[in-house]
């Protein structure tokens, strides 16, 4: 390891810091067969899988880490259930949903995994079978717009 002696700076050029490849971060449907060079599994959703117990949630394929914030609020969640669930109820969905991502501390954790996604694999996902209609599709706008590469 390179050191400086007091009152010294490393130069730039004499520390190696050449940037990582992206890890481009998969978006998946939650309870799905892992597929490889998939990487840890973050579970962006309100509620833990019903009837399984915590220490199967990774064996069974659902998530490693549980990361309930960058799952929509229930109110925005019931909105939409509650509505007819045409395209202009979806966009009120999605407008709703990324308004609470703006929250500071949403951004801060958007940003980290964005930085993260530079030097590990990991995959984001939700239950929900048809991406199209789910926060999935709006996670994966939500990260390349802070500079993550995502996998389609």
């Amino acid at each position: 390891m390179m050191s400086a002696r007091r009152g010294e700076s490393l130069k730039p050029e004499s520390v190696s810091c050449s940037p990582a490849p992206p890890m481009p971060i998969r978006i998946v449907q939650l309870g799905t067969r892992r597929l490889p060079g998939e990487g840890l599994r973050l579970g962006t959703v309100r509620r833990p899988p019903r009837g399984v117990s915590k220490s199967q949630f990774a064996s069974r394929n659902f998530y490693d880490v549980w990361v309930p914030d960058l799952a929509p609020s229930a109110d925005v969640v019931k909105a939409f259930q509650d509505s007819k669930r045409t395209d202009a109820d979806w966009r009120r969905l999605e407008r709703s949903y990324r308004s609470e991502m703006k929250q500071p501390e949403r951004v801060r954790l958007f940003e980290l995994l964005a930085a993260l996604s530079n030097h590990t694999e990991f995959s984001v996902g939700c239950y929900c079978e048809d991406e199209r209609r789910c926060h999935r599709s709006i996670l994966r706008e939500i990260f390349r717009e802070h500079g993550a590469e995502v996998r389609d």
